[in-house]
């Protein structure tokens, strides 16, 4: 499928057609990241939604606290903090 790009304004835009959009599962107004490969190839890449009981089930809640965290439990109140 050849495609053409457009100026628009001060950036140049590529015209998807609607199969190419529904083959990669992608559609009007959805966030990409896009990157290119060293042979020249373009890839997008939906951006992802994050959940926070999904992230919070990859934690390991037995895990040892950092080392830096540390100091944070040790400092005390320097403004109008409430503890």
């Amino acid at each position: 499928m050849e495609v053409v790009l457009k100026k628009m304004g001060n950036s140049t835009a590529l015209v998807m057609p609607p199969p190419v959009l529904k083959d990669l599962g992608i559609g009007v107004g959805q966030h990409l990241t896009m990157d290119t490969t060293s042979d020249g190839r373009i890839v997008l890449t939906p951006k992802r939604k994050y959940v926070l009981a999904d992230m919070i089930a990859q934690c390991d809640l037995k895990a040892a606290q950092p080392a830096s965290l540390a100091l944070w439990n040790e400092a005390h109140p320097v403004g109008q903090e409430v503890w």
